[in-house]
Formats: C-alpha cells, sequence, structure tokens
C-alpha cells in the first residue's frame, strides 16, 4: 500500500523527514503545515506538496495518512492530539515529549482513538544494531556485566543564541541528555533492558544563557544486574561520534555511529569475520557531533519503512506507542 505523508513544523529536521519520505518506495509528502505561510508555501514547492497554515485544513489533506511531527520538543502534545483527533497515524520526533506526563496523555490519546503512534528512534534500524540484539538474545554476551553510551558532542554557543527554543526548559525538556543524547539511550536501554537505579551530576560548563545542561554523567544500574554509564555533552570539542559498549563474561561489541569497532566473543563462529568487515565502515556522515544538519536521511526512510510494513501487517512497530516514553523515563 501507499501512503501520503504530512509533515507539521518545518524546521531543520523536517528536511531529513520529506528525503528519507520520497526515497521510500511507498511513501509521499502530500501536505506540510508550519504557522508562517511563506515557509509552509517555500518547502511545498521544495518537495512537491501542498503547503498549509492551519491545522484543519492540513488534517483535511486528500490521501494525508500519516504525520510526522517536527515541532519544538515541548509542543508535541498540542501538535500530536489534534492529529490523532484527526484519525491520521502519527510518527514524532524525539523525545515523544518533555515529560512523561505528556507522553503518556499522547500515547492514551493514540490508544483510545486507535491510531497508531511511534517516535522517531532511527538508531534502533540500523542494520547493525540488529545483530547486536540478535547476539544479546543468543547470549553470545555471557552475562552481560557492562553496558555504557557516549555522546561527547559540540555545540557552539550561536546554535543556543539562535536556535529560538534550543537550551530551553520549557520547549527543549532539557539539554545534552534530552535532545542530544537521547537517540543513544534509547538504544542502549533498547539492548540492555530497564534500569533500576540511576545516580547522575549534570552541568553547565561550556555555554551561556541556556536553562539546561551541556554535560551529564550517569551510573546505571539495570535491571539485569549490569552497570553502565551515561556520558552526555554539548561542550566537548570537537564533537565525536556516539559510541554505545556491550560487554559480557564471554564477548563484547562498541558501536560508533553505525560502524562496528570491536565485536568478539570467546566462542567464535564461522559468520563473526563477516560481520566485521560488513559493519566495519557504515558511517556515512558526520553523525551530527558537531553540526546537526551532518546526518543521513536514511536511518530515518528505514524506520518510516518498518512503521509502514507495520501498518500493513497490523503488528507493532519497534518504537510503538510506550517505547517512546523509556528514554524520556
Amino acid at each position: 500500500m501507499s501512503y501520503g505523508f504530512g509533515i507539521v513544523g518545518l524546521g531543520l529536521i523536517a528536511d531529513f523527514h520529506a528525503q528519507a519520505i520520497e526515497a521510500m518506495n511507498n511513501g509521499k509528502v502530500v501536505a506540510c503545515l508550519s504557522r508562517s505561510k511563506e515557509k509552509a508555501d517555500a518547502f511545498a514547492q521544495k518537495f512537491g506538496c501542498t503547503g498549509y497554515s492551519s491545522m484543519e485544513d492540513f488534517l483535511a489533506h486528500p490521501g494525508l495518512n500519516i504525520v510526522t511531527v517536527c515541532t519544538p520538543s515541548g509542543s508535541h502534545l498540542e501538535s500530536s492530539l489534534k492529529i490523532i483527533e484527526g484519525g491520521k497515524h502519527l510518527i514524532v520526533e524525539k523525545p515523544l515529549e518533555v515529560t512523561l506526563d505528556r507522553c503518556d496523555k499522547i500515547i492514551r490519546a493514540a490508544k483510545n482513538k486507535g491510531t497508531r503512534l511511534a517516535t522517531v528512534f532511527p538508531s534502533r534500524f540500523h542494520e547493525v544494531a540488529g545483530v547486536i540484539k540478535k547476539a544479546l538474545a543468543e547470549g553470545r554476551f555471557g552475562r552481560v556485566v557492562l553496558g555504557s553510551a557516549y555522546v561527547k558532542w559540540y555545540r557552539t554557543q550561536e546554535y543556543y543564541d539562535n536556535g529560538g527554543w534550543h537550551g530551553t526548559k520549557a520547549l527543549d525538556g532539557g539539554g545534552a541528555l534530552m535532545n542530544q543524547s537521547i537517540h543513544a539511550i534509547d538504544l542502549l536501554l533498547w539492548l540492555m533492558g530497564p534500569v533500576v537505579s540511576v545516580q547522575a551530576y549534570t552541568g553547565t560548563l561550556g555555554h551561556q544563557r541556556i536553562e539546561v545542561e551541556d554535560l551529564a554523567v550517569a551510573a546505571l544500574e539495570f535491571e539485569n544486574g549490569a552497570l553502565g554509564v551515561i556520558e552526555g555533552s554539548t561542550a566537548v570539542y570537537p564533537g565525536f561520534l556516539k559510541k554505545i559498549e556491550i560487554c559480557g563474561t564471554k564477548g563484547s561489541a562498541v558501536l560508533e555511529e553505525a560502524d562496528l569497532k570491536y565485536w568478539s566473543f570467546s566462542e567464535e563462529k564461522e559468520e563473526d569475520e563477516a560481520i566485521r568487515k560488513k559493519y566495519a565502515a557504515r558511517t556515512d556522515s558526520g553523525g551530527g557531533a558537531a553540526d546537526p544538519a551532518a546526518i543521513s536521511f536514511k536511518p530515518h526512510q528505514w524506520q518510516f519503512e518498518e512503521f509502514t510494513a507495520s501498518l500493513d501487517s497490523a503488528q507493532l512497530s519497534m518504537a510503538e506507542g510506550n517505547e517512546g516514553r523509556k528514554a524520556v523515563e
């Protein structure tokens, strides 16, 4: 089945959504919405769709099936509730919202209406992430003892000064953790399972005039007994690709963005060398480490394709509903 997509909120990330949709075999951008008519018209001309400045008119667009929400994080609730009431499926940019209460209101509304909801967590959809998850399920790591995420990124002062809502508690919800590190946090939780205890320090050391942290270090205890660390920052020059480390008594894996840097087990299998070679150099962008625009649209494409496949098969998406609240929690 082919799906008509609409995009709400036309900031930087909306272009990546549009490129991802246009690269799909079964998706097309048919409508976009911005409070600014000029911005809506410009985006519509660029991507060959219809621009709107009225939510009511946007939701009434013929052939609109799925809406992706790209508004500032702390305004996802208001947009999402209107989209759900309009009977459209929706995919909300990370984070789902900036508090658990606001996340839960979106989740409940979608469930009550019978519309499908997913949160944008494209790191889950890198093929190599599935390879690691499968090895964990097979017990290849032995007793998993450590699971950690490192997001040592860099953002200039101008990024916050000129970003409007960036660095504000109301619309960003948090800083280096809620905005930049949340992809790695989600991936870590998807691989390692729930966290039962957190101890953390945060600081604002590299920027001025922001209401949130630009540095955080947390110690984790997972439900499975393993321990771990999260390091997140936007004050580390020049900015490094995000990294996930999973270590156990019989094996370890280190994932840097989309590159499998380390894959070693006490009981090697025939396919391990092929896995090391296949995923050795897969990253094709800057990973957003220093420039938020230096990312690839492909992981968004993979997630959107998986979401439409889940609609076709009446199965849940990998990032469905409650999955969106876990990294916020």
